[in-house]
């Protein structure tokens, strides 16, 4: 009786590109985010005969659905794309991204559209495009580089120059205004900052100045004032938005009401955005809510494990802040919905609708895979359990 093998697409001596990629990418990252995009794309048509309830000209029940396998299409294609790349051609994107990004923002209050108050996205005809969704990434892998080209004591003014770009992009996100980016930016650069190894004295000072920040920002933004006294004080609020939400949570139990049976979802605004979690809550219950967290908790979990055994500190800083800056959005927006802090208008990593949000999440997990490669010496002597004279593997 012949014993049947499984085969994989590509041989270990094969010396094309594709095949390398193949042999040296996580393939267990890889196929988490994959998954997380199709929880995507099916949370999309449960929740798409609801959200185009709030829009007369939209006469197609599944029209953000169809929308939506597009843009996880734009962020699966961002995401291969950026893993094929070498360190130096993640750099590469990332100034270029950095720049394009910054660029953008800086002339919105003349081209932008907006909307509810705020000015984010250009208007590109059929899609809109918000240029800070790509500044996230850019500037967390530009800062890693210019603290690593710092330390090594040749001259390089890398921490003022990171800084400086910083505050640049702060700046620009304010006069939007943008606070949920703010913060979220601000946490993973210091993340980074922290991890470049910096002295602990840095740590309170920078700190201190972050606390100063917040208090300003409570001061000079209307809005920001609303949203913590609706969390304060709900009873004396008006709450109605994330009341829905919590509602949809609650009502889905265990196992949920069952696929297209949401009921709670109809009054949920922006359920197709910054609430789908809600979404999946209600229609597929606890389960779908813990698998989801837990496909965050594993990429964030054995990306940082991955990125510390890198023996470059570029490559080691830049990829766990990369890892961090998806963690922490996702735990923004999860911690929104169930109540936990004030609304921010955070999307939740590959599963909110949205072309820039999905493109830049396919883009910074493409620049976190392409770092955390199997490549020669790339990672500590005894960080892999591939046998000699193989290449290493994931």
């Amino acid at each position: 009786m012949t014993q049947a093998t499984y085969s994989h697409p590509f041989s270990r001596n094969d010396p094309s590109p594709i095949a390398q990629w193949f042999w040296t990418v996580d393939r267990a990252l890889l196929g988490a985010a994959l998954g997380l995009m199709s929880l995507g794309v099916m949370l999309s048509f449960a929740s798409s005969p609801a959200a185009i309830l709030a829009d007369e000209l939209i006469t197609d029940p599944f029209h953000y659905a169809w929308r939506m396998i597009a843009f996880a299409s734009a962020g699966l294609g961002a995401m291969l794309t950026m893993s094929l790349l070498s360190p130096r051609g993640v750099r590469r994107i990332a100034v270029l991204a950095l720049l394009g990004g910054i660029v953008v923002m800086a002339i919105l209050p003349l081209i932008g559209d907006p909307v509810k108050g705020a000015v984010r996205w250009v208007n590109l005809g059929p899609f809109s495009l918000q240029p800070s969704e790509f500044v996230k990434p850019s500037l967390i892998v530009f800062a890693a580089w210019m603290f690593a080209e710092g330390q090594k004591g040749q001259g390089v003014p890398g921490v003022s120059i990171a800084f400086a770009v910083y505050v640049l992009t702060v700046a620009l996100l304010l006069i939007q205004p943008d606070i949920g980016q703010t913060l979220l930016i601000t946490t993973t650069f210091m993340a980074v900052f922290f991890m470049a190894g910096v002295p602990l004295r840095w740590v309170a000072v920078l700190g201190g100045l972050g606390a100063a920040g917040l208090a300003a920002i409570y001061l000079l933004f209307p809005h920001v004032q609303s949203r913590v006294a609706k969390f304060v004080s709900p009873g004396a609020e008006d709450t109605h938005q994330i009341d829905r939400a919590s509602e949809a949570i609650r009502a889905g139990g265990l196992v949920g009401r069952g696929i297209g049976e949401g009921v709670m979802k109809r009054s949920v605004p922006d359920l197709h955005t910054d609430f789908i979690y809600s979404v999946g809550a209600e229609e597929f219950g606890l389960v779908l809510s813990l698998i989801v967290i837990g496909l965050y908790a594993f990429i964030v979990i054995r990306g940082m494990r991955r990125a510390m055994m890198l023996n470059d500190p570029f490559e080691q800083t830049a990829a766990a802040g990369l890892f961090m800056l998806i963690g922490l959005q996702a735990s923004i927006n999860v911690a929104v919905n169930l109540n936990l802090i004030p609304t921010k208008g955070m999307t939740l990593p590959f599963i909110s609708y949205g072309g820039s949000s999905m493109v830049a999440m396919g883009l910074t997990m493409g620049f976190a895979l392409a770092l955390t490669r199997r490549r020669p010496g790339a990672y500590e002597p005894g960080a892999s359990l591939a046998r000699p004279g193989r290449l290493l593997m994931p």
